[in-house]
């Protein structure tokens, strides 16, 4: 398996989360790459960070969102961004994340989180109207897809998560 460079930026190029993961492999729903526990990360240029649990994440095709499949007990189950459409190129994949979050915690909720971020940012960075649909778009077909455990909700993390646990 070879690694990969995930890298996360914000709308105008600020460096996000980035972090190093296994390549996975591919399947219907996208490209994922896995994580063991203690992988180093880093938000910016803050200081590393450890995430404490096994995950895997999921790089869909022409889609505007990613998805972090969390090992237990990480408190979020599942942790969507939306994005703009994820780009992998010499042994990276980016995309810029566009605030809002979708979750599903352990006990089934489901959550929309940081629209008061996003509603910030549509003015702070000029977000062009098209971004700011799509990311509604995206946020609205999570939400739905998430809670009803369809697609790539559905359970498809367990096999790539088996590779990395």
């Amino acid at each position: 398996m070879s690694e990969v460079r995930i890298v996360y930026r914000k709308w105008g190029g600020a460096l996000h989360w980035h972090h190093f993961a296994r390549l996975l492999g591919e399947d219907e729903h996208g490209v994922w790459a896995g994580f063991p526990a203690r992988t180093i990360a880093q938000r910016g240029h803050e200081p590393e960070t450890v995430f404490e649990v096994p995950s895997v994440m999921l790089f869909p095709r022409d889609a505007w969102w990613t998805a972090s499949f969390n090992a237990p007990p990480h408190k979020a189950e599942i942790y969507c961004d939306i994005t703009t459409v994820p780009v992998r190129r010499d042994g990276r994949i980016t995309m810029a994340d566009l605030d809002l979050d979708v979750l599903r915690m352990r006990d089934g909720r489901v959550l929309l989180d940081d629209e008061d971020e996003f509603a910030d940012h549509q003015v702070r960075y000029a977000y062009p109207r098209e971004v700011i649909s799509q990311a509604e778009r995206s946020a609205a077909w999570l939400m739905e897809s998430v809670a009803a455990r369809t697609g790539p909700f559905d359970g498809a993390h367990d096999r790539w998560l088996s590779l990395v646990t």
